[in-house]
């Protein structure tokens, strides 16, 4: 005959689910407590209720409980889910920040939906409303490329969002603070002997046009002009820098340093350079922008602005539960600090090239999310860069 299964003994397959009750009959404790407890995430309490906690919990895994998620949300009216809108999930920068948001929020007691929307305006859309039919309780926003429009119905919807990795003036954002990363490559730059100046600088929103801003303004204080034929607007990838760089390479007064506001944009400048016969870091210097894993460990180490990535995404994930919990949130912007490498470690060489070879221009069509990449910086109010301010 076999044997009665104890009530400290997990329950087996086709059998009931353990319940409070019986986990509060096994620990000792009212049913209430456990539901307090389980209810909640792990985490930091008063020292006399952690003897408790402690063995509620290891009581329910030991049972196999699991809590029934559905029948929460039906009774809190709440998912206990976020919804997370990035527009290229295979982006390392982008994968690193999800990766700080599902940790956050995990730990917090939600879960993540993830969803692409690889920059496209009726993808865009079609995303939202996606995430909110599944009922999610708030949005982290790492799409740049939403219009106004989906903003104003997430208003009118009442849809908590955080925005990350970019701003827009009214909506809590959690960003780096890259003007002053770029204040701090142009200021590398200048005491290294480099006034001869192009920047890479990816598509125009406003983080990136902050990193632009910054980089300029180094400059300026310095006394020196940098022209709009020295800004090259292009794609946040290899293809676009290296398109950016070889368009930097034909200037009458070839610069002695290029700042690609995106590490990726720097990696495929890397490529242009050396096809033209430059060393990085010898003939030219280089610096990029995030410090990606693989900035430290290319052929030659690669200079770079290094932003707390995962911290990011951690703290647009508090910041959107904060929302959601009754709490204020604010915006965040995240200290960048120079991580100077090979690539730009030395002063300018003596013999520095000021000249570009005559070569046509590359003119190959290619199309960015906001603006056509590959054209210099048009009029603005810095000599034809057009800033973005602060918010």
């Amino acid at each position: 005959m076999g044997r009665q299964q104890s009530m400290n003994e997990p329950s087996g397959r086709g059998s009931k689910p353990p319940t409070h009750k019986l986990i509060a009959e096994v620990a000792g404790v009212h049913p209430s407590t456990v539901s307090r407890i389980l209810r909640r995430a792990p985490g930091p309490r008063r020292a006399d209720f952690a003897e408790t906690e402690e063995r509620v919990r290891e009581v329910a895994k030991r049972l196999g409980y699991r809590p029934d998620l559905t029948a929460a949300s039906l009774r809190t009216r709440r998912s206990m889910v976020l919804g997370v809108l990035l527009p290229k999930l295979h982006d390392v920068v982008l994968a690193t920040i999800l990766s700080g948001i599902d940790t956050a929020a995990f730990g917090l007691g939600y879960q993540t939906i993830v969803t692409n929307t690889l920059g496209a305006p009726e993808r865009r859309r079609e995303r939202v409303e996606m995430l909110l039919s599944r009922r999610v309780d708030g949005l982290v926003i790492g799409d740049p490329t939403l219009d106004e429009k989906i903003y104003e119905e997430l208003s009118r919807s009442r849809t908590p969002h955080v925005l990350v990795n970019h701003r827009a003036e009214g909506h809590v954002s959690v960003t780096g603070n890259d003007a002053l990363g770029g204040r701090l490559v142009g200021e590398h730059l200048l005491a290294a002997g480099h006034r001869e100046i192009g920047i890479i600088a990816g598509p125009r929103y406003p983080t990136a046009l902050d990193r632009v801003r910054g980089c300029v303004e180094a400059y300026e204080r310095a006394g020196v002009t940098v022209g709009r034929a020295q800004i090259v607007h292009t794609d946040f990838d290899p293809q676009g820098g290296r398109r950016a760089a070889q368009e930097l390479l034909t200037l009458p007064r070839r610069p002695t340093a290029i700042f690609a506001v995106n590490d990726s944009a720097a990696i495929g400048a890397m490529g242009a350079l050396r096809d033209d016969g430059l060393v990085v870091g010898r003939d030219m210097a280089l610096v990029g922008y995030n410090d990606i894993a693989i900035a430290q460990d290319l052929p030659i180490p690669l200079s770079s602005v290094h932003t707390p990535l995962r911290e990011m995404g951690e703290t647009a994930a508090r910041s959107l539960i904060d929302l959601l919990e009754g709490r204020t949130s604010g915006s965040v912007a995240l200290q960048p600090r120079l991580v100077v490498r090979d690539s730009s470690s030395s002063a300018v060489p003596v013999t520095a090239p000021v000249t570009a070879p005559v070569t046509a221009p590359v003119t190959a069509p290619v199309t960015a999310p906001v603006t056509a990449p590959g054209t210099r910086g048009e009029p603005g109010e810095k000599d034809g860069w057009a800033a973005a301010p602060l918010k």
